[in-house]
């Protein structure tokens, strides 16, 4: 990796992404429901692997199972612990032809995880079962989004240490495709409004439900992504928060976004992005007055 945060334009790979955001989806949703629930959700997320984006290991019928979207191999592999795997090519597939290629592959090893099959957090929704829009996979565009979540995670990783109170882990959400750590002020939070696409209100009551500070980065906010900061409640002022001058802050979506490619860029990275992400939380912490 001789570019360790990698140029990925988002205007050159959207129908890649769109088409991969489904996959993911489908994964998302499969790890979901085999899991018990976990406070804001954390037990549907996914996590960067060494080769791509793993559900990491969940219970199946009495053993263990994982998923994963090798994104140097580029396939999906499911894996039991019993010894059993299945590897699935992803390229030339439509999301409906991946949503009927996992669901057999999971009928042969006897695992029976039924979804809500239609996608979340997105404006247009289309059925899995149905979709044959989103049918485009580039590898080298998804091995390099892969590359940029290699670095946020390390980048993510290493600001979590910084706090000692109650943190999410560095994990990715499938349904706004974003990679986001998560600290708690220990606090209750105003009831979330809730409000988003395709998503029931209850899921964002139960993610935001105490005070918080979370970061992380997103294929999106700027021409190659960018890693964002925001606070659930907005503390007062904290939108004129002092933050470096590569960063600043979008009030269409209410927090604070350094671009990927002022990243790239940047003379040091990684100081630029750990100098963002303790900027944005301390000042979410100071002016909503945490203990």
């Amino acid at each position: 990796m001789t570019e360790p945060f990698p140029r990925l334009a988002v205007a050159d790979w959207q129908a890649t992404r769109d088409t991969l955001h489904m996959w993911l989806q489908i994964v998302g949703k499969i790890r979901m429901v085999s899991s018990l629930p976990v406070n804001h959700y954390w037990h549907a997320t996914l996590r960067v692997s060494a080769r791509g984006l793993s559900t990491g290991a969940f219970d199946a019928r009495g053993g263990l199972l994982d998923i994963e979207f090798d994104l140097i191999a580029h396939r999906l592999g499911i894996r039991c612990s019993d010894g059993r795997e299945i590897a699935l090519p992803l390229a030339g597939l439509s999301v409906a032809d991946f949503y009927a290629a996992v669901r057999e592959a999971l009928s042969e090893l006897g695992v029976n995880a039924e979804i809500h099959a239609w996608p979340n957090e997105v404006e247009v929704a289309l059925p899995f079962v149905t979709d044959t829009v989103h049918a485009t996979y580039v590898p080298e565009h998804a091995h390099a989004f892969w590359r940029q979540l290699v670095y946020a995670q390390r980048q993510l990783e290493a600001f979590r240490a910084g706090f000692r109170g109650k943190c999410s882990p560095v994990h990715f959400f499938w349904g706004a495709l974003d990679l986001a750590v998560t600290r708690f002020s220990g606090r209750p939070a105003p009831v979330h409004p809730g409000g988003v696409p395709h998503c029931p209100d209850e899921v964002m009551r139960e993610s935001y439900s105490d005070e918080l500070s979370s970061a992380g980065f997103w294929p999106g906010g700027g021409d190659e992504g960018a890693f964002y900061s925001y606070g659930y409640p907005v503390p007062s002022g904290f939108a004129s928060a002092v933050v470096p001058s590569e960063a600043f802050f979008g009030e269409e979506l209410g927090e604070f976004l350094v671009p990927a490619e002022r990243v790239r860029t940047a003379s040091d990275p990684d100081a630029l992005v750990q100098e963002f992400l303790r900027a944005t939380a301390r000042a979410a912490a100071e002016m909503g007055g945490w203990p």
